[in-house]
Formats: C-alpha cells, structure tokens, sequence
C-alpha cells in the first residue's frame, strides 16, 4: 500500500496520521490538504482529527455526543460570539464544557450537580494528567455554561480548582536575544522577530498588525484589539523602524504587514515558530526558547533598565498590576546587588 491512515495522540491532541511512501505526486495532493503539517518526530503527515478527515481516509468514526448535548454546545457557542469573546476563548471553552459533557454523555444536563464536576476533575483530569491550567479553563466553561445558559449557579465552593503554579517567565539575556537576532536568517524573519522583542507582542499582535499600525511620525506601534478587546501603543525602535522601511520596500505586503507566500494572506502561526526554532538551531543558546520568552525578556529588560513598573504594565495590555509584578521576580537588577555571605568567610 502506497499510503496508512492511523489515529494518533501527539503532545495530548488527536490527529490523523498519514504515512506515505516516497510518491511525489501523493505527497503533493496531501500538502494541499487544509491544516497540513509535516512531523518529522512523528515520520508522518498529521491532519486534525475531524469527523470529514476521519471519512475521507476511511478511518473509524469519533465519540459521538448525544443530541441534547451537542445542542447545547451549539447554543453555548452561539452565546459567545454574541458576546464578542475572542475565537480563542470560544474554542477553548466549547471544547472545554464537550470534553465535560462527553464524560456525562449519558446524563441528562439538568442532573449535573456540584460533585460531578470533582468526579470528573479526578477521573478524567487527573488521570489523563492534563496541567492545571486546562482544569482552570474546564471549569470557567462549566460554570459560564451553567451561569447563562442553565440558569442554574453551582457553588464555586464546592467545585476544586486547582492550586495556582508560581512559575517564574522564562527570561533570556541581552546577549542571547542579540544572538537570536544576529542568527543568519532573511530580512522578513529577523524583522519579525525584532519586533515581537522590541514591542513585547504576543504571536498574534505581531501577525495582526497591518501598515497603518506603524505610525512613523510618532515613533509607535498600534497593537488593535489584543487579548481582552483592548488597543494599546507600544514606542517603536528607531533601529526596528529602519529594519521596517527596508523590509517594505523589499517584500511590499499588500493587506498585512507580514504575509505569507501568496500577497494579501497573513503569515502563518506557525511558519513564525519555525522562524524562531531554525535561528535557535543557528545559535549556541540550548534553553528551550518561545516566541513568548522575547516579551518576557522585552518587560524584564524595562525592569532592569528602571520602567517604571505601571508603564510596562500599559505597554504590555496586562488589565492587573499583579500580572506585571511577577517580573520584580526575575529582574536581576537588585539581587546583583546583594553580596553572598559566603563571600565574608
């Protein structure tokens, strides 16, 4: 057989698996197939695992959730968007509550009470070792689903949340960023990266932009409608705005700022990831590096530098002080001063 179609979990997500021989032209028909990626870990080609997917390569069907509670769902998602809630919160709060409702899929909604939600955070949740903040995420969705929806309030207090992690960010050095950068890599990919470090973006903020949000006069950067529906301004780099100008003139996007292959369609998420990986592999840096250790490293580099700590706050669109004091810390800038008593031996 030229090609085999298997079900596979990858990194605690469902995929199809396609494996195929070396036939170029099989290969190609799966390259344009949406939502396509190579795993080399994996050695295959992994689609996402949807009900059309599942057919088309005669793969055996998914769970299939009970009627009443897959309207639900439907309606639960239809809630949302009327809300305006970002797409992400919207896909990770209705495949929050179908992951609940699926364990349940035999009882009726109006039955779920309190203690079913501990049952199901210790049998599923625990048991399939999936991290805290998942947990979190299910139960926002449960209790949002039951609040507006149900019309029925469980008691937060009888419902286990899990202990908040204290995990310090992941911070890099100037030089390590300075490495990054200097990576041999083409204009379009080291301006991108430039600009996630030297603004604090997030993946999505830089990938939104548009022409009209680098405001050159002014020395800014309009990040529109980020994570909460907020706008806000980050300072331009002087360096960073000539990197652009140059980037312009030589690429020319017409709708994005950063576009993919074909003008006018936005730079893929995960085309930017693999930017990063292959300048990582470039360097000498072994840390297991993100695009979000650049904006961890852009506030703590602030920090250091003495920001005032309510501007790096507004500077990166964080709605709670508390969330930005987490950099004091990792900012070296005080504890470098404290001398060691071992040093007075």
């Amino acid at each position: 057989m030229k090609w085999e179609a298997r079900i596979i979990q990858w990194r605690k997500k469902s995929f199809v698996a396609i494996y195929l021989k070396h036939e170029p032209e099989l290969i190609e028909r799966i390259k344009r197939l949406e939502d396509v990626r190579w795993n080399a870990q994996v050695g295959a080609w992994l689609l996402p695992d949807t009900p059309e997917y599942r057919v088309q390569f005669r793969l055996p069907p998914q769970f299939v959730l009970n009627e009443k509670h897959a309207e639900a769902i439907r309606r639960f998602v239809m809630w949302l968007k009327s809300r305006r809630y970002s797409e992400n919160t919207v896909k990770a709060y209705s495949d929050g509550l179908y992951s609940f409702l699926k364990f349940y899929n035999e009882k009726a909604v109006e039955e779920i009470v309190e203690e079913d939600v501990i049952i199901y955070n210790n049998e599923f949740i625990l048991k399939n070792d999936h991290s805290s903040s998942y947990q979190n995420q299910v139960v926002n969705a449960i209790k949002l689903f039951f609040r507006t929806l149900e019309n029925k309030k469980l008691n937060p207090e009888l419902i286990h949340r899990p202990k908040r992690q204290k995990l310090l960010p992941n911070v890099l050095s100037k030089q390590e960023v300075k490495a990054i950068l200097e990576a041999p890599m083409n204009l379009k990919h080291r301006t991108m990266l430039a600009l996630i470090f030297s603004c604090g973006l997030r993946r999505n903020e830089l990938l939104n932009l548009k022409m009209a949000d680098i405001d050159s006069h002014r020395n800014i950067v309009i990040i529109r409608q980020s994570k909460g529906k907020k706008d806000r301004i980050a300072p331009l780099s002087v360096k960073v705005l000539e990197m652009l100008r140059v980037y312009f003139k030589a690429f020319k996007p017409k709708t994005w700022l950063f576009e993919g292959q074909k003008a006018g369609v936005q730079y893929d998420e995960r085309s930017l990831v693999s930017v990063l990986k292959s300048a990582l592999a470039k360097t000498n840096i072994k840390k297991p590096v993100s695009l979000h250790w650049l904006r961890h490293s852009y506030a703590t580099h602030l920090l250091e530098s003495g920001t005032d700590l309510r501007y790096i706050q507004e500077l990166l669109g964080h709605s709670s002080n508390k969330t930005t004091e987490i950099y004091t810390h990792v900012s070296t800038r005080n504890i470098q001063q404290i001398k060691s008593p071992f040093d007075d031996l």
